[in-house]
């Protein structure tokens, strides 16, 4: 498999946008005009409930990990193939082409693609995320804390004894930027004190 492919298929993996098509089988109508307007798992458990935001990150992340499954299994382990199909995967739930390239923030669909990639570098990091979150209580905050660490854990936590390949090294900065990107508006809103903390409430 070269990289071409892999990224068509993580991308169209990647776009496929399990929170506004939760929304619409439940009646809620398009997500994008609920809440922050995001199709991610937040916004849908914002909007929907605690179970349709569990579902949604379950889906979202799975979606990424199968992209970068695929592209090992099919591409025999080579690093280009699986760290293009995550970024593409990632890019495709940011940019989704069905929905007018309006998509969602990307840190499930991430965490999905890294967790294949260095589990125990996104387990690591997922902590980090954990204690901010109890801390603070703003996702908007944990998501860019964790994407913003995610190179240094995937480069200490790759592998026992063993630091990643320079393209998977290269690739988790470029997520991890595209993420913060994502995450510009709520940037603002947390300087200037308007960022809402999250909630299980409707």
């Amino acid at each position: 498999m070269n990289i071409l492919t892999a990224a068509a298929i993580g991308y169209i993996l990647g776009s496929i946008p399990f929170g506004y098509l939760i929304a619409r089988f439940a009646g809620a109508g398009d997500i994008r005009r609920a809440g922050s307007g995001n199709i991610g798992a937040t916004n849908v458990s914002r909007v929907l409930g605690f179970g349709a935001g569990i579902a949604t990150l379950l889906l979202d992340g799975g979606k990424g990990a199968l992209a970068v499954w695929l592209a090992g299994r099919l591409g025999h382990g080579a690093a280009g193939p699986i760290i293009f199909a995550g970024l593409a995967a990632v890019v495709g739930h940011m940019y989704p082409a069905w929905l007018g390239f309006r998509g969602g923030r990307g840190v499930a669909t991430a965490i999905g693609a890294f967790l294949v990639i260095g589990w125990m570098a996104v387990l690591a990091d997922l902590a980090l995320w954990l204690v901010a979150m109890l801390i603070w209580r703003y996702a908007s905050l944990s998501s860019i804390l964790w994407a913003a660490a995610l190179p240094l854990a995937m480069y200490w936590l790759y592998a026992p004894g063993l630091h990643p390949p320079l393209e998977v090294s290269l690739g988790t900065v470029i997520v991890a930027l595209l993420v913060i990107w994502r995450h510009r508006e709520n940037l603002r809103r947390l300087v200037g004190g308007e960022e809402p903390r999250f909630t299980l409430h409707r």
